[in-house]
């Protein structure tokens, strides 16, 4: 099988890969969203300033990091108290600016905003409060993301889990996250990212919820 094909009917990108375009436009951009049609593989995103398109199809190990990741945010939102709506898969869109699918995201302040929506418009509708990417298989795109402004974005790389705050000088690296700051995540999450890859995600997520309740554990 070829790395990649692209052609009027289908676009295909061999697992684990990634690949990008140089001098792309907007247009290219929106064009290749239509030949993926409805499915969510291969990744597509676009920024303008660097004038790039990125594909990516990620590894069954990136997908369950992912996961878990997601899992994790909900636990911890629950044992708050927190409502929240998540969103994965989902393109997010700044027309002619910048095109991002982040691994898994969520609206929690500003979820009554898009509640009952099944499409978000960034020109009307406000961004995620929070957005996860894996940094797996590629890199993620950070001045893409400030692009759209996006309150708070997790990259989980190498075990590593960086938090980045939004301000309006660009995305600062924080060791606190904005939505749980009295939660060391950026130290404990990866804990529980990693046991969920090598004992299950249900081990992980049992002795996340079970330690929460006990504080003085985490």
């Amino acid at each position: 099988m070829m790395l990649i094909t692209v052609d009027e009917n289908t676009l295909i990108l061999e697992a684990g890969k990634e690949v990008i375009f140089p001098h792309q436009t907007w247009d290219d951009y929106e064009q290749l969203l239509k030949i993926r049609q409805e499915r969510v593989l291969p990744k597509l995103s676009f920024n303008a300033i660097t004038q790039e398109i990125r594909l990516m199809s990620p590894l069954p190990s990136h997908g369950n990091r992912v996961n878990i990741l997601g899992d994790l945010v909900k636990t911890l939102l629950n044992h708050q108290g927190k409502d929240w709506q998540g969103f994965d898969p989902i393109t997010l869109k700044m027309p002619l600016k910048a095109g991002l699918e982040p691994d898994t995201c969520f609206y929690i302040d500003s979820r009554e905003a898009i509640l009952g929506k099944g499409r978000i418009d960034l020109t009307v509708d406000p961004p995620p409060d929070l957005a996860i990417e894996v940094d797996f298989t590629s890199i993620t795109d950070i001045k893409a993301y400030e692009l759209l402004k996006i309150p708070e974005l997790w990259i989980y790389r190498q075990e590593i889990l960086i938090i980045y705050i939004w301000k309006k000088e660009g995305y600062l690296d924080s060791d606190k996250s904005r939505l749980f700051p009295d939660i060391d995540v950026k130290n404990i999450l990866p804990n529980y990212v990693e046991l969920a890859w090598k004992q299950g995600s249900s081990i992980a997520l049992r002795q996340f919820s079970q330690n929460l309740i006990d504080s003085t554990k985490i």
